[in-house]
């Protein structure tokens, strides 16, 4: 079986970090629409809107429930900020 690309995700807010690990994907909720960020993703900062994050490891599925937020993703890194 072959084994999923990952990446390194961070979802912070100012005084906590919720996130921080390898995740296969990352379900969105961006200002056009739900987006889902894989590994090698082409660099992209976007604004988020109120919803659910799905993060997706390679051992289970996680949710956050968000206001708001920054997505940048670079250099197979993606960063959250809430």
């Amino acid at each position: 079986m072959k084994q999923e690309q990952t990446f390194t995700l961070t979802i912070a807010k100012v005084d906590e970090t919720l996130f921080s690990g390898e995740a296969v994907s990352v379900t969105l909720p961006g200002l056009e629409g739900q987006l889902t960020i894989l590994a090698h993703h082409e660099p992209l900062i976007g604004l988020l809107k109120q919803g659910v994050i799905i993060v997706r490891t390679s051992t289970e599925s996680l949710e956050f429930t968000i206001d708001k937020g920054l997505l940048e993703t670079s250099g197979g890194q993606v960063t959250i900020l809430l």
